[in-house]
């Protein structure tokens, strides 16, 4: 069944909203919705007049749940799931193969690679900026690599990028076996965290970034909407509808890679959102990449939202890794996918 993409689209972007709403006021502390407000209030009554909120009132405290804790979470989490599931969208697009997701191009596996090298080898104080940086750095060259492998002088050749993507991963995970098994007790928990991510390091700092990345993508995504829809029909049918597939591919793949590789440095490895929302989207309004884009963008994030929500409050004051909760709902998503697939192949 199809549902209109205005519709579609006024209802996530509700359901988003008070998602976020209902992050913001549950967790460890709870925050009623009138201490939140008087919050905000006061936070810009403050900021007005160049002066800080009393400490220590009860109000104060509110305030800094809301600002240092919750609402980086939830601004972090929404433009995340943006991001991954507008990347899977576009690469299932582009591979036309409905089993592509982000980390396929290697870019996760790879920023696993310099996370862990950041964690294990280099000093601890300079954790703050080095894990990201290293899982940035690292995500892209992976994926360059994997891009490299596979073009040749007749064009670059999906099933030997999908290939060259699983043999970079494999050895990606042959080097984090290794990292790991020399890692001390105290690196240890940090991966693992790590690797099966987390929103908990979200900071207000980071923000910036990611909403510009996030922006853009989003921009750039939109411009190339013709073309993915051009490349549903097939690569020989897309050139001669005048598009240069071999440069729109090598585009895309370092726009995914960027993409992806800001988030994996902030967030950890954060599997099947882009995998199971842009698949969600197509059964609700369709295959056109015009609207496939944009509501897998909203969904994505209010999936992620939702994720953190569960990943704080089931096992309340301790937290899970979100990748647990995102596996949990994408894996049985995945299993009834490649049955499908299985049935069509049979056909």
């Amino acid at each position: 069944m199809r549902i209109p993409f205005q519709l579609l689209m006024i209802t996530l972007l509700l359901s988003t909203l008070a998602a976020s709403v209902l992050s913001g006021l549950t967790g460890a502390v709870q925050i009623s919705l009138g201490d939140a407000i008087e919050s905000i209030m006061q936070s810009i009554t403050s900021a007005t007049a160049g002066q800080a909120a009393n400490v220590n009132s009860e109000t104060s405290l509110s305030t800094l749940v809301l600002f240092e804790l919750r609402i980086p979470r939830i601004a972090l989490a929404l433009m995340v799931g943006c991001i991954l599931a507008q990347c899977g969208a576009v690469l299932q697009g582009l591979f036309r193969n409905p089993l592509a997701d982000p980390g396929i191009i290697g870019v996760s596996s790879g920023a696993a690679v310099g996370a862990i090298i950041a964690i294990v080898l280099l000093p601890a104080n300079w954790k703050a900026w080095s894990v990201p940086v290293c899982a940035f750095a690292a995500g892209l060259s992976a994926t360059l690599l994997v891009y490299t492998l596979a073009r040749s002088a007749r064009g670059t050749s999906v099933v030997i990028l999908l290939l060259a993507g699983v043999a970079v991963s494999a050895f990606s995970g042959a080097a984090i076996g290794l990292l790991t098994y020399f890692a001390d007790d105290n690196s240890l928990r940090e991966l693992s965290v790590w690797q099966m991510g987390s929103l908990s390091k979200a900071k207000t700092e980071q923000l910036p970034l990611v909403f510009v990345c996030c922006l853009a993508l989003i921009i750039l995504f939109q411009k190339h909407i013709n073309a993915l829809n051009a490349l549903l029909l097939g690569e020989s049918e897309a050139r001669h509808m005048g598009i240069d597939v071999e440069r729109f591919k090598r585009n895309t793949i370092v726009l995914v890679a960027i993409g992806v590789g800001i988030c994996v440095a902030y967030t950890g490895i954060i599997g099947f959102i882009g995998l199971v929302v842009p698949h969600v989207v197509r059964m609700l309004c369709g295959p056109n990449h015009r609207f496939l884009l944009p509501i897998s963008a909203v969904m994505g994030g209010l999936l992620l939202i939702l994720s953190d929500l569960l990943a704080r409050t089931l096992i309340a004051p301790s937290e899970l890794p979100i990748g647990l909760i995102t596996a949990l709902i994408g894996a049985p998503f995945f299993v009834s996918l490649l049955l499908r697939e299985r049935k069509r192949w049979a056909l």
